[in-house]
């Protein structure tokens, strides 16, 4: 019998290690010998972290949220048979928020022991890399292409486009470089993964390395994500001794240094070369001369992490879900002022409304809903007159907003949206890795214009001139950061010019 504790670092801020260890020594003390403790990955509903989960007959039941103090209560009531109590909610794969998902990406994390490789492949794992390996490299990358998979990080390209630009650049080596460097306020995706189902990416990244043939990986982790670099670097290992990585394809993990600009490619790749991170004019594109200057893949890490499910399934299975450009699944991760946080996968479609209420609950506070931020700090702000949009590239792109990584932050009717533009000056003026005039200038300028708006010098003057800023930062900038920061502004501007127009006291 297995009883199933999170390691996620979600649950472990909750108290997860100490429900693990009251869990233990119950076992023992009632000689429970044949109870096995697995430390798995989270499932992604937050609000009921530490979530335990019991093996049973019937399928795996769930408790939670759990605290060490009811432990000994929980055994009495016959958890270990999954038996009914105030905790019990039934079985896990039957919770609403779970049932109603499409689970391609994280179709295991939560499910299997993150560092058992059996476990991996008892689930479905390297069956994806199996395929490809009786492919050519032009018919792994042509699958790709296929199956509509773009790029999770933001930008939204084509990942085949870009794998196909590295198979056709002639050189003695090449890359792929997973871009785990997850910034965007709101998001967890990657680091679900990492610390989850790791072996995914590694096998996702195997694929990538065959259909262009590169020799080496690099995995690119953010430094806030302790716990996801560790269980990255012992599953590399892990899947080292088993064969699976060696000679024709390894991958070697690297630890950010909190730059948040090193999420840009460029800048990515600078830092992995040990200089500092800024932003390199292009062209040339990473794809031609990226790493060392040699041609190199560069994706997000959810990018290749479903890379393996389309290899396992096949594209037209993925190609099947979504809606216009926009296919297969999309990882949306729900924060804020929400009764219920966590993942959502779906396919390319839902809209904002049906994910803040169905999913999220509403607003945790209960008081109104007043505006919606997708796509991290540099993403607009949507009122409530935008929720019916469906979660798409295309459809935000014509909102003048975007989807990013799938960061989903909502506020209630308390939030100042001229203080949140403010901010995302501010962000951008303090992110800035100074490489370019508009960026480093400019969000400094942008800061100083909005001071001078709420405290009600001149509005209409300096109105006109923080969007001339703003069109300046869109036009001029060399790269997203500075590019993108008039979003969230002038869609404050825009959808909330009353929070511009009240003098702050």
């Amino acid at each position: 019998m297995r009883i199933y504790v999170p390691c996620d670092s979600s649950a472990l801020s909750v108290g997860a290690d100490a429900v693990a260890r009251a869990i233990m020594a119950e076992i023992s003390s009632r000689g429970l010998s044949d109870v096995t403790v697995i430390r798995n990955g989270s499932r992604g509903l937050f609000w009921l972290e530490p979530l335990v989960e019991v093996e049973t007959a019937r399928g795996r039941v769930a408790y939670g949220p759990v605290t060490p103090g009811v432990v000994v209560e929980l055994f009495d009531a016959g958890m270990l048979e999954g038996k009914p109590h105030g905790l019990c909610l039934g079985l896990t794969e039957e919770i609403p928020y779970l049932k109603r998902q499409e689970r391609l990406t994280f179709a295991r994390c939560g499910i299997t022991d993150p560092l058992s490789l059996s476990d991996y492949i008892a689930h479905g794992g390297y069956q994806g890399l199996k395929r490809a390996r009786t492919m050519t490299p032009e018919a792994i990358v042509e699958e790709t292409v296929q199956s509509g998979l773009r790029g999770r990080g933001g930008a939204g390209f084509p990942t085949g486009i870009k794998w196909r630009t590295v198979l056709k650049t002639p050189a003695s080596q090449k890359y792929i470089v997973c871009n785990a460097d997850e910034g965007d306020s709101g998001t967890y995706a990657d680091r679900m993964i990492m610390e989850g189902d790791p072996f995914v990416l590694i096998e996702g990244m195997t694929i990538a390395g065959l259909a262009v043939g590169a020799t080496q990986g690099y995995v690119y982790i953010r430094s806030e994500y302790p716990h996801g670099f560790r269980t990255m670097r012992r599953a590399v290992e892990i899947a080292r001794e088993a064969g699976y990585l060696g000679p024709d394809f390894d991958i070697d993990i690297r630890l950010g240094a909190g730059a948040y600009i090193c999420g840009e490619e460029t800048s990515l790749l600078e830092s992995l070369e040990g200089k500092r991170g800024q932003v390199r004019p292009r062209p040339p594109l990473p794809a031609v001369e990226g790493l060392f200057g040699k041609p190199t893949v560069v994706n997000n890490l959810i990018s290749l992490a479903t890379v393996p499910i389309i290899f396992d399934r096949g594209a037209q299975f993925y190609r099947d879900f979504g809606m216009g450009r926009s296919r297969g699944t999309l990882t949306i991760q729900l924060a804020g002022n929400l009764k219920y946080a966590g993942l959502v996968e779906k396919a390319f479609g839902l809209t904002l409304r049906e994910a803040i209420y169905d999913f999220g609950g509403g607003t945790r506070t209960g008081r109104p809903f007043r505006a919606v931020q997708v796509g991290g700090p540099l993403g607009a702000y949507f009122p409530e007159a935008l929720l019916d949009t469906p979660l798409d590239y295309e459809a935000f792109a014509e909102k003048k907003g975007l989807i990013g990584h799938g960061g989903v932050v909502v506020f209630d009717d308390t939030v100042d949206l001229a203080e949140q533009a403010r901010f995302a000056m501010e962000f951008c003026a303090i992110e800035s890795c100074g490489k370019c005039t508009p960026c480093r200038i400019g969000s400094t300028r942008g800061v100083e214009v909005i001071d001078r708006i709420v405290a009600g010098q001149d509005r209409a003057r300096n109105l006109e001139l923080l969007n001339d800023l703003c069109e300046t930062l869109l036009d001029g900038s060399l790269c997203a950061l500075g590019g993108l920061t008039p979003f969230p502004v002038q869609s404050a501007v825009h959808h909330f010019p009353e929070d511009f127009a009240k003098l702050k006291v």
